[in-house]
């Protein structure tokens, strides 16, 4: 059986925007230097009022307006955050909320950067089941509110934002088959022996506090490479096609230079990866979905195309999913 179809997308972006200039004005750092090293040359950053359930809320509409459907036509909700609005209830109650669309299943998941591949797929796997028809995947997140702006390594790193698909059930007739619209297949992993390398220094159970993002770049930058170019390759293997068959590829936003590195280790040209993190910068579970929702917008990502997409972060974990557009 193909997956579950994707029906529309849609994105949210806080109203500020913060130049690489705006903080070499404020740390130690430049344009030049930030630039070089991870291809960001700004970010969003949200402001009073901007929150990570209200960015998850603008993204659901404009996903909902997409694929001319009502909240009430929605089952299932899965929102992928690190940056929740509260430590409970999950964000994604306060989305189905404002939406309108009380009584559907709505629960946050927790996979950092990853979180919109370990979302899609648990939607996708839930619809496959018959727990619902048609599901609101999102990811949102608010960094900017749990970063050290003293550590110039981190902060220049991350922005806010959210991007939201909204996916119908496979058809139960038992068609199935890598021409047909649908998630093809996906492949997840996680390892918490690298814990050390990117998280944060605190948490209701240990600190009583939010904490600040830690990260050791230069080993982070290592894993990030060879384990996506892993995951794609396993992903590639279980559709049965070739890295040529693939349109697009839609990468976490985490760093220009990784996105180069892992396309070269696959033999996949640069032209065919889809970058915003020179826009956007890192947003965490929400990058992969804001930048497909760029690039279908702007027309590059059309009806028929075979998208990756990938992502890896704190835990350590990653995951990639390949879908028919």
């Amino acid at each position: 059986m193909t997956g579950s179809r994707l029906l529309g997308s849609g994105s949210a972006l806080p109203s500020r925007v913060v130049t690489n200039a705006e903080l070499a004005a404020q740390i130690d750092t430049s344009d030049e230097w930030i630039v070089e090293r991870t291809g960001i040359r700004q970010r969003y950053i949200a402001g009073d009022g901007e929150t990570t359930a209200s960015l998850a809320i603008a993204a659901a509409r404009a996903a909902l307006d997409d694929a001319g459907l009502a909240a009430s036509d929605i089952d299932l909700i899965v929102l992928a955050t690190a940056t929740p609005d509260n430590t409970f209830p999950a964000t994604a109650t306060k989305v189905q909320h404002a939406l309108g669309c009380n009584g559907c299943i709505a629960f946050d998941v927790a996979a950092v950067c990853s979180g919109f591949l370990y979302a899609l797929t648990t939607a996708d796997s839930l619809l496959k089941t018959g727990m619902g028809t048609r599901a609101l995947v999102i990811g949102a997140e608010t960094f900017s509110r749990i970063l050290d702006w003293e550590d110039r390594t981190t902060c220049v790193l991350f922005g806010d934002g959210a991007g939201a698909v909204i996916l119908e059930a496979p058809s139960q007739d038992g068609a199935a088959g890598a021409d047909l619209p649908g998630v093809l297949a996906s492949r997840l992993h996680a390892d918490g022996a690298n814990h050390d390398l990117l998280y944060v220094d605190g948490g209701p159970s240990t600190t009583q506090t939010v904490g600040h993002l830690r990260m050791k770049g230069r080993e982070v930058f290592r894993h990030a490479v060879v384990n996506l170019a892993n995951v794609l390759n396993e992903v590639i293997e279980d559709a049965g096609i070739s890295a040529d068959d693939i349109d697009w590829i839609v990468p976490h936003q985490a760093n220009a230079r990784i996105l180069d590195a892992t396309a070269k280790k696959l033999g996949i040209a640069p032209e065919k990866v889809v970058v915003t993190v020179d826009q956007h910068a890192n947003t965490s579970a929400a990058s992969v979905p804001l930048a497909y929702d760029v690039a279908r917008r702007d027309g590059r990502i059309k009806a028929g195309d075979l998208v990756m997409f990938e992502a890896m972060g704190g835990g350590f974990t990653w995951g990639a999913s390949l879908v028919r557009i």
